[in-house]
């Protein structure tokens, strides 16, 4: 398939007329006659979005999500590559359990699917997995997410033997002593007030500032997955202006947007781990997101079953999606606001989760010669979020009910066209 793009205002302001030929960005003049054209005025064209934490499911949970509804959901969000979560059955712990899924995508994939191989073997904390094997097979990005690595020694070993491999460690930072399998709320008046057990938000931050000592001291690489504190950003930017490790940090949209008040309603779409917080926390996670000191947006994207989430809320499985909505959550609260700009919301959400799961030719800018990843954008277009209108085979929406953006006209992966409204 070919396109002819005309109209399209670039992230950085500037306009430009092109075409998508066998996989890649063209000038507009170079596509054969008989090219699809697209009228894209009133569209931003950006790169393809780049997600380095979603949860796929399929091998062992297919009927909550699998490769094909997942991808067709991150497309209908504007992703042109995923970063597959290793908590499946089996685990993503040995370099064929990463193989597989790597296959599941280019057989199923509405866009890369890219496996995330597990710290731990099994994820259970306590023998290294198959590090160097998968390393070796391309897997950069390891993490035991759903699971926190709490031993420091097995921390320590990670980021050493992943240094070789230029390898991440991307870490769930649960202290399991604060905050043990049951905690699902916030520690503060409102988890006293429900009875629900609470997750002190110290709990991650000694974690990470555990976390970011061990990665100056070995010189390996550490991603701190979903923070969710004040305290948080605090460590990690002491630890950046440090300057001493390679050290990035993440935020979910349902964390810069939803507050602790949502659990009082026991409605289970709510329950996430790490859980929702209060406002003080969440401003400090915006404001670091605006500054860089947290690099980028990841989803998250958790989708379970209606029967996973029919439980009382401590029982409840955690987790939400976030697909579909992440680059609305972002306009709304940074772009909307004038906090952000197209090309911090670029470097966000594409260029820098692709560079830190060093993934080259996903988040590159969309110019002639580029791979044709990109994403078409109306900024004006709004809609009521409907939760039974995604694209995911799950239904645990946190944004159902909500008027946001509704932003993405056009979804092109590897030149193909995988989501068109």
């Amino acid at each position: 398939m070919s396109l002819v793009i005309t109209g399209a205002t670039l992230a950085d302001g500037s306009a430009l007329d092109f075409a998508v030929v066998d996989g890649r960005i063209a000038a507009a003049s170079d596509a054969p006659s008989d090219a699809e054209r697209v009228d894209a005025a009133g569209l931003v064209a950006l790169p393809g979005l780049v997600d380095l934490h979603t949860h796929l499911r399929e091998p062992g949970k297919e009927d909550a999500e699998t490769v094909a509804s997942g991808t067709r959901a991150a497309a209908r969000g504007g992703y042109t590559a995923v970063f597959a979560m290793p908590n499946l059955t089996p685990a993503t712990d040995t370099a064929e359990a990463a193989q597989y899924v790597a296959e599941l995508g280019r057989r199923d994939g509405h866009c890369e699917v890219v496996p995330i191989g597990a710290v731990t073997k099994g994820r259970d904390g306590v023998e290294l997995a198959e590090l160097g094997l998968m390393a070796e097979h391309g897997v950069r990005v390891f993490s035991d997410d759903g699971a926190c690595v709490h031993d420091s020694l097995i921390m320590r070993r990670a980021l050493t033997y992943l240094k070789p491999y230029d390898g991440v460690v991307a870490q769930h930072a649960q202290d399991p002593r604060l905050a043990g399998p049951s905690a699902c709320c916030h520690e503060s008046e409102v988890s006293g007030r429900l009875g629900l057990p609470a997750w002190p938000s110290v709990a991650e931050s000694v974690i990470i500032a555990r976390d970011v000592q061990l990665a100056e001291f070995t010189g390996g690489r550490y991603h701190a997955c979903h923070i969710s504190t004040a305290e948080s950003v605090d460590i990690i930017r002491w630890a950046k202006k440090r300057g001493k490790a390679d050290i990035t940090a993440e935020v979910t949209p349902h964390h810069l947007l939803l507050d602790t008040p949502h659990v009082e309603s026991f409605d289970t779409t709510f329950k996430v781990n790490p859980p929702l917080r209060t406002s003080e926390h969440i401003e400090a996670l915006r404001e670091a997101l605006v500054d860089g000191t947290i690099d980028i947006v990841g989803t998250d994207h958790a989708p379970h079953t209606q029967e996973d989430k029919d439980h009382p809320f401590d029982v409840a499985s955690p987790g939400m999606l976030g697909l579909e909505a992440a680059l609305a959550v972002v306009m709304e609260l940074f772009v909307n606001t004038g906090r952000m700009d197209w090309a911090t919301v670029v470097d966000r959400m594409s260029a820098a989760p692709a560079r830190i799961g060093r993934l080259p030719h996903q988040g590159r800018p969309v110019a002639v010669g580029e791979p044709a990843n990109l994403v078409l954008v109306d900024p004006s277009r709004r809609a009521t979020v409907d939760r039974s209108r995604s694209a995911s085979k799950s239904r645990n929406n946190p944004y159902h009910g909500l008027d946001l953006p509704d932003p993405v006209q056009m979804t092109v992966w590897a030149g193909k066209v995988t989501f068109r409204r």
